[in-house]
């Protein structure tokens, strides 16, 4: 008896004589009149779309759905925590939102979009970010006056494992240097060449050494294996291309550090940094990058990545990158301590606004510690008109000198010090002066001495009588509300906490896809709640 067998074909409609569709022909009636897919495409009609038609060439074929929905369809996919293409390519088959801004075009395939994401958006996606930014300031939606500056460090698509430390490379590469000035003469004598040694030895200099190495070579048998023995030659040469390969090795990762300490092997580009990772703050280093955002009415009109591990560096930049972008300078720029310097404060004062930053020092002068501290110059009085301070046993401690001190960035900062006129027989030195492992001088033998900036001085009492009064005690409390609850929607109701493309410019893309889908989203509920217009939350009575 012979069974019959019948092929599956792959066309699952090819035997089905009355085939009926499942949806209208106009499907667009299933979806409600509130829905946030209305909104998104209203409001991305509005932008210019000049620059993103401009990326692609005149002889380059554009695929069936146009860029300008493509835009679309990729915020979308955001707002609704679709990150990877394929995911986004399945729900632009299955999703009947994703259809309607198709606009009938067959869904686009995953490369398609992944290609769109990390080439055509790499250089304009700032501008169609910005193009929204301003409509939302024309809705009434944006308060131009207050603006809310916070980071977050992110996780990179970056193996956890590969670690290149900069004070590590500094010490190979020292060790390196010092073999290299050993036994490098001798050969450069053995063969006969000349060449200038600097204090450092770079890898070119070795490499022009080798080349003229490279003549006498093919005249030379090499060997490998048990039992073969090298030449003096072969020996001589394996161990110039050795240093010239750590050498080469050693410039290539300190060039691409530059000011960080480390990178990953994975994405260069990724600082390994101290993350968060649960609600005991039981931390993790990881490659990551420091994500900054700044948040005006609770909208997103900022963000910008960076490698620092630290905000302090991030603000300036940060703030002129929004200066620039929206053509937008807000009067009072609110952060935590974090992002307290002396540069900070010169800088916003030159520019005339008043920011309000929480001085890093805030919540520990609160303490009875603190307060009782006799060895610190808060605690000593100070007299202007000597410039001297008087400790807590009634002697002076006077000027004598200034150093300066250049930052990262270029700036300049003077610290002046001051010396006690002499410590002998004082019974509260042991409490004054702090113990200092590194010293070996005897406390005995030590002179109370401490350095301070009376710039930043008075500029932090400037600050710290602004923060308690009624307007800093609203922004601040608007601070941790704003820009603290954005970065929990976009990590937790998001849930993004992992980038998934490398590099700096592909990774700024991913940020600003997040956070304009957070802006849309933002927009939307806050119609829905009837909350439009409304920029700061109020301090609710007791």
């Amino acid at each position: 008896m012979m069974i019959k067998q019948t092929k599956i074909l792959v066309d699952y409609t090819a035997k089905t004589k009355n085939f009926q569709l499942v949806f209208p022909i106009n499907f667009e009636i299933n979806i409600p009149a509130d829905d946030s897919v209305r909104l998104l495409s209203n409001v991305l009609e509005e932008i210019d779309y000049t620059e993103l038609y401009g990326a692609y060439s005149r002889k380059e074929k554009i695929c069936a759905v146009s860029p300008k929905n493509l835009f679309k369809i990729l915020v979308y996919a955001y707002m609704n925590n679709l990150y990877s293409s394929r995911d986004i390519e399945t729900a632009c088959k299955r999703d009947i939102n994703f259809m309607y801004l198709l606009e009938g075009a067959k869904a686009p395939d995953h490369n398609t979009i992944a290609r769109f994401r990390s080439t055509r958006l790499k250089n304009i996606i700032d501008n169609l970010f910005g193009q929204v930014v301003l409509l939302l300031k024309d809705y009434g939606e944006l308060s131009c006056e207050n603006l809310f500056v916070d980071g977050t460090k992110i996780e990179a698509n970056a193996n956890k494992y590969t670690f290149v430390w900069k004070k590590t490379i500094l010490k190979n590469q020292a060790k390196l240097q010092d073999k290299m000035h050993k036994k490098l003469p001798a050969l450069l004598d053995k063969y006969g060449f000349k060449m200038y040694l600097a204090e450092d030895i770079r890898a070119k200099r070795l490499k022009k050494f080798i080349d003229k190495l490279n003549k006498i070579k093919s005249t030379i048998a090499f060997v490998s294996g048990i039992g073969k023995r090298k030449t003096d030659f072969q020996r001589d040469y394996e161990l110039l291309s050795d240093w010239y390969e750590r050498e080469k090795k050693y410039e290539y990762y300190l060039r691409r550090m530059k000011d960080r300490n480390s990178l990953s092997k994975t994405d260069e580009s990724a600082t390994f940094m101290h993350l968060k990772e649960d609600h005991m703050r039981n931390s993790q280093l990881k490659p990551a990058y420091n994500v900054q955002i700044a948040v005006d009415a609770e909208y997103i009109v900022a963000t910008d990545i960076f490698n620092d591990r630290t905000d302090v560096n991030t603000f300036i930049p940060f703030m002129e990158k929004i200066k620039n972008n929206l053509g937008i300078e807000y009067m009072y720029p609110t952060a935590d301590a974090g992002y307290e310097s002396e540069e900070n404060y010169t800088y916003f004062e030159k520019n005339g606004q008043k920011p309000c930053i929480k001085p890093a020092n805030y919540e520990q002068t609160k303490t009875r510690k603190y307060r009782n501290d006799i060895g610190r110059a808060e605690n000593m009085q100070y007299d202007e008109s000597t410039d001297t301070y008087t400790c807590h046993y009634g002697r002076k401690l006077v000027n004598v000198g200034a150093r300066k001190s250049k930052t990262s960035s270029g700036y300049i900062s003077e610290k002046t010090m001051y010396q006690c006129e002499g410590c002998g027989g004082c019974p509260h030195k042991a409490q004054c002066i702090k113990h200092n492992a590194r010293c070996n001088t005897p406390l005995e033998e030590r002179t109370k001495r401490f350095e301070l900036s009376k710039v930043f001085k008075k500029q932090r009492e400037k600050m710290l009588e602004r923060i308690n009064t009624e307007q800093g005690i609203l922004l601040r409390i608007n601070r941790s509300i704003q820009v603290e609850g954005a970065f929990g929607v976009l990590k937790e109701d998001m849930g993004f906490r992992r980038f998934l493309t490398r590099g700096t410019a592909n990774v700024k893309t991913e940020i600003t896809l997040l956070c304009l889908a957070y802006n849309i989203q933002k927009l939307h509920n806050k119609t829905i709640a009837n909350r439009q217009g409304q920029f700061l939350h109020e301090i609710k009575a007791a």
